[in-house]
């Protein structure tokens, strides 16, 4: 199965035989202060800039009804994010595990190692990250 859409990843994650967490970590881009103004033009039409994350949270896919619902939650605590990276942790694990988990995976997406995480838009699609 392909993974498209973040409802795709939930529908597989609901199918695994063992217990599945899914991470994300929302972000946002920004332009760095020292931004040439080629950078600020590139930022600002949208490309280009740095991830910052915005906030972080682990979910059980029974607990989530679709993407929409995901989407709502998100607005509702905190503020406007433009990609969500996603991960999944197999497995029975405990609060400290997914709370370690949740920390290496913010790590990650500040320093750019993006192998092995889904990046997902406002809309629920999957991005490609060049």
């Amino acid at each position: 199965m392909n993974i498209e859409h973040f409802n795709d990843l939930l529908a597989m994650a609901r199918a695994q035989p063992e217990p599945q967490r899914l991470l994300m970590v929302f972000t946002t881009a920004e332009c760095e202060p020292d931004a040439t103004p080629e950078q600020r033009a590139a930022h600002a039409a949208g490309e280009g800039g740095v991830l910052r994350p915005l906030m972080c949270v682990d979910k059980d896919p029974a607990e989530l009804q679709d993407f929409a619902t995901l989407a709502a939650e998100a607005r509702h605590a905190g503020p406007a994010w433009q990609l969500m990276f996603t991960a999944a942790l197999a497995g029975r694990t405990t609060t400290s595990e997914i709370q370690r988990m949740l920390e290496l995976l913010t790590k990650r997406v500040e320093t750019g190692e993006f192998d092995g995480l889904l990046p997902f838009n406002p809309a629920g699609d999957v991005v490609l990250i060049d």
